[in-house]
């Protein structure tokens, strides 16, 4: 597996969910390069950072997402339910609230039923050995939506965990970097209220890179959280498309019904085959 192929699979799976919606119908700030002082001023960080974090059960949301490639613009509205740490599903609806499809990622597996074409996908992560990369994970994906910092491939972070992070501060701002064993490097951009801003991931030569930007912060309940994220692929520095996802009708801790039924004459087909659909559509 070459270094794109691998990038591509962690791209699909931060960013399969909105491609495949809507197939059917910034960069971060710098920051200076000098050390933090003191083990007691890098822990006190950390926790600093986990209390500031988005905290809930459950999660629902109404998002209005534009794609933009090179060559089209496209635009959706999608429902998002979450449990946290458990599941959470998309429901894709671009013409008056139609249902065109439905994702779920829970722990172990994705599930998407494509109603245009009556078919649907269901693997679990271990069948996608080789076509996404190991590290990343649901707990990932999960904290790219919900705005916390995380360590790749684990589910959350301990104070024990906080050396395997490098931070660096510097005019109020911070930036926290970490790798994952296939050597993507992470970095984590935080204000001077350890607030997550964005969450940039390349692979070690720098000509593949994700850029997931947090933007627009208001209250949703009595907690910041972000209405926009801005998420951009790039290769050689160059933009190869982006979207933008608007959250709205934010609510947490509500009673969720999390219904996955497949239709009895719908045709299962393969990831391979959505990843294959979604990079043609992309050429």
């Amino acid at each position: 597996m070459n270094k794109w192929e691998k990038f591509r699979g962690l791209v699909v799976f931060a960013g399969i969910i909105m491609l495949l919606s809507l197939a059917g119908c910034k960069s971060s700030k710098k920051v200076g390069t000098v050390e933090s002082s003191g083990t007691k001023a890098y822990n006190e960080f950390f926790a600093s950072m986990q209390e500031q974090e988005f905290n809930f059960n459950t999660l629902s949301a109404r998002l209005n997402v534009d794609l933009n490639l090179p060559d089209k613009n496209m635009s959706s509205r999608v429902d998002l339910k979450m449990i946290k740490d458990s599941v959470f599903q998309l429901s894709v609806q671009p013409f008056l609230g139609i249902e065109v499809f439905r994702i779920e990622l829970s722990i172990d597996s994705i599930k998407v039923i494509d109603r245009i074409n009556k078919r649907f996908v269901t693997e679990s992560y271990s069948g996608l050995k080789g076509q996404t990369p190991i590290d990343f994970n649901f707990y990932n994906l999960q904290a790219l939506f919900t705005n916390h910092l995380f360590l790749p491939g684990q589910q959350a972070i301990s104070p024990k965990q906080y050396n395997h992070f490098r931070l660096k501060q510097e005019n109020g701002l911070a930036e926290v970097k970490t790798k994952d064993s296939m050597g993507l490097l992470y970095t984590f951009t935080a204000d001077g209220e350890e607030k997550l801003l964005a969450t940039h991931i390349s692979e070690p030569s720098d000509k593949y890179m994700l850029q997931w930007d947090y933007q627009d912060f208001r209250l949703a309940g009595d907690q910041p959280f972000p209405m926009l994220m801005d998420i951009r692929l790039l290769e050689n520095n160059l933009s190869k498309g982006n979207i933008r996802i608007h959250f709205s009708r934010i609510q947490t801790d509500m009673p969720l019904s999390m219904d996955f039924s497949i239709p009895a004459k719908y045709k299962r087909i393969t990831f391979a085959q959505i990843i294959k659909a979604i990079s043609n559509n992309s050429n």
